[in-house]
């Protein structure tokens, strides 16, 4: 199973761009049409929500990959 970490920049991302920023999917279309026909799950349950809110701490799976959601780095922590 393919493992991926995503950092958010903001506070969440909504699924469908999580998918395509990812390159899970190969468009915002493809992203949402691999939601509404049931493809996805958020913390192990079926998502139909093209748009809903991933926030740090959730996980995406799909096709045999796994997305870990992970908060943003703080800014003091670039220069580590």
């Amino acid at each position: 199973m393919q493992r991926i970490d995503f950092e958010l920049r903001g506070e969440f991302v909504t699924l469908d761009n999580l998918l395509k920023a990812t390159g899970l999917a190969g468009s915002g279309g493809a992203a949402k049409a691999m939601v509404a026909e049931g493809l996805v799950q958020v913390d192990g349950r079926d998502e139909l929500r093209k748009t809903c809110k991933i926030r740090a701490g959730q996980v995406v799976s799909v096709h045999g990959a796994r997305v870990r959601v992970i908060a943003p780095a703080a800014e003091g922590d670039q220069n580590l």
